[in-house]
């Protein structure tokens, strides 16, 4: 039974966010509805607490200056009570929505990163092709970053200024609705310029988040493949992409940062002017006897409150556009609709998988190129072994891609047991296939993890009897961990050998009716051949083989061998048989037996 995982958002709603964060982030935000509610709803009344203290304070300071000393003081002190209410609940409400958004913000973050992840793996091997897997990988973790980095900042930096503002407004109303509806259109005029001005620098933090994504995806590649750096002396080189990459970044950067830093000194010298503004009003009005002592303390207090609000409020605009850019060139770069989807109504096989595959009238052409494949027609039956032989570009490895639906045919069918590849599930097919390629693939985990890909809930007893069937477990367990031993980065601890036996004990762990070999003794030596083939014999009994093998020894035992030439079937029998024939299948073996 395959573990469910959880789902925030389908892969087929995903492609629709690319290039639009802001509703990509809400829909993440909804779904985990209530805690968000919590959240921003304790900053709310801590800020209307923390907008109210000023009225407490006019509050006191008008009773303590309309009575005389030593006068009844129950008035003062429950002034003072309400002071002190409102200063716990403003404290007690912001560690309300910390709590809250603790876990809120990060389990947020790994929605995110699951479902980007998710989606990723769902996109064709040609996709991968065409961009760097590494670079890839960081978004994912980007993604979630700038996410996470965005709530925070709405919760507190960009909620709190607003909803100050707005309160204060509100009250300074109270008491001179003429200073209330300046201080009104001044804020709102100094947030709009500022928004705007922000605006106009979104293409330098989008160039900065490219350049950045950039820079570390090249790293990344650079270390995977250092053996190769090294190996063709070309550290110095990489040294110097790196520095011209890394000095691209930061240029970008400091652009970026520079015009923030122009927003903030302009938002200075107008907070400064306008507070010095605010600050008279209040005074003169005092003195013409239209504003109480109390009056003036809580209009200055909220006038000051109010600019200082639109500061912090447009800077954190600012900085969330940032970051937003960032998200946003992520989510363009991650949201490509896949190409090869399964179809709406793919099903799963109908019974026991007998393994008779057929090519019926296919065509196929890689994008932009010839045709690789023109009207190819190969039926091979339940339980038989077919080698594919023939001169490279012929079309060999092509036949073997479509049949795992790496690609589409764009005319005729696949079928297997009579069923349209087409209108199966991804998760169908691949159940139906073993695959040991030349080029073997291992993950940085231990061997044990390695083999038991072929099949996740097989127990570690069914894994080491797949490891002595494929004739690996004398070596394995001869390693300093046996089974927990870490392969490496693709296996780079192992030798070709030993990579190779251990794909073929997973390929028998599997234990699926189809078994693909590509070139899987190719790149081989003669010991290690002779020890692989051996296990190959065992692995190929009773079930279907397909083989793509340039060394025409190891197709000697299978029923039939299909040379291919320019994608159509110039041969196709025994290889007793075709030894006899003059034609291209003898031409290929007479020109290996005289390189022996």
């Amino acid at each position: 039974m395959k573990e469910q995982l959880a789902i925030m958002v389908p892969d087929k709603d995903l492609p629709r966010y690319a290039g639009h964060p802001v509703r990509f982030l809400l829909r993440y935000m909804r779904c985990r509805g209530f805690a968000h509610c919590m959240v921003f709803g304790a900053v709310a009344a801590a800020i209307g607490c923390s907008v109210m203290s000023s009225y407490g304070i006019r509050h006191l300071v008008d009773i303590m200056t309309s009575i005389p000393h030593g006068a009844s003081t129950n008035a003062a002190w429950g002034a003072v009570g309400l002071l002190i209410g409102l200063i716990v609940a403003d404290n007690l409400s912001w560690r309300v929505a910390g709590w809250f958004a603790s876990g809120t913000f990060v389990a947020v973050t790994g929605d995110i990163r699951q479902d980007l992840f998710r989606f990723l793996t769902g996109h064709s091997p040609a996709y991968f092709a065409d961009r760097m897997p590494t670079s890839l990988a960081t978004r994912i973790a980007t993604a979630g970053n700038v996410s996470f980095i965005i709530e925070n900042m709405l919760a507190w930096n960009v909620l709190p200024p607003a909803l100050n503002v707005v309160l204060s407004v509100t009250l300074m109303l109270s008491v001179s609705w003429v200073m209330g509806a300046a201080t009104v259109i001044t804020a709102s005029g100094l947030c709009f310029l500022m928004f705007r001005l922000a605006v106009r620098g979104r293409s330098l933090h989008g160039l900065y988040a490219e350049a950045a994504a950039g820079l570390e995806g090249e790293t990344l590649d650079v270390m995977g493949n250092i053996a190769l750096v090294r190996a063709f002396g070309m550290r110095w080189r990489e040294r110097q992409r790196f520095n011209a990459l890394a000095q691209r970044e930061m240029g970008q950067r400091l652009k970026s940062l520079r015009y923030m830093e122009r927003l903030r000194m302009i938002h200075a010298a107008l907070t400064a002017v306008l507070t010095t503004g605010l600050l008279i009003w209040a005074v003169l009005l005092w003195q013409w006897g239209q504003a109480t002592v109390g009056q003036v303390v809580m209009v200055i207090t909220l006038g000051f409150a109010i600019l200082h609000g639109t500061r912090d409020l447009a800077m954190s605009l600012v900085e969330t556009i940032q970051h937003n850019a960032r998200l946003s060139e992520v989510l363009s770069a991650l949201l490509v609709p896949h190409d090869m989807p399964d179809a709406e109504d793919a099903t799963e096989m109908e019974g026991p998988v007998k393994g008779d595959v057929a090519f019926r009238d296919v065509d196929f052409a890689y994008p932009g190129g010839t045709a690789v494949l023109s009207d190819f027609n190969l039926h091979i039956t339940a339980g038989s072994r077919v080698g594919l032989v023939g001169r490279s570009g012929s079309g060999k490895s092509t036949v073997l891609a479509l049949l795992q639906r790496l690609r589409f045919v764009q005319s005729g069918k696949i079928l297997i047991d009579g069923q349209d590849i087409r209108g199966l599930t991804d998760d169908a097919l691949r159940a139906c296939l073993s695959i040991v390629p030349q080029d073997v693939s291992l993950l940085h985990r231990s061997v044990l993890e390695n083999i038991r890909y072929g099949r996740p809930d097989a127990t570690d007893e069914q894994v080491r009897s797949a490891a002595m069937a494929a004739g690996c477990a004398g070596f394995i367990e001869a390693m300093s961990e046996g089974f927990q031993t870490i392969v490496g980065d693709r296996g780079v601890k192992l030798s070709g050998g030993q990579r190779q036996r251990i794909a073929i004990a997973r390929a028998f762990l599997r234990n699926a009716p189809i078994l693909i070999l590509d070139e899987a003794t190719s790149a081989l030596d003669t010991e290690s051949e002779e020890h692989v083939q051996k296990a190959l014999d065992r692995l190929m009994m009773g079930r279907t083989v397909i083989a793509v093998a340039h060394r025409l020894s190891t197709l000697r035992n299978f029923d039939r061998i299909v040379v291919m030439q320019d994608g159509r079937i110039v041969e196709d029998g025994p290889p007793a048989v075709l030894e006899q024939q003059d034609g291209p299948y003898r031409y290929f073996l007479s020109k290996q037996v005289a390189h022996a």
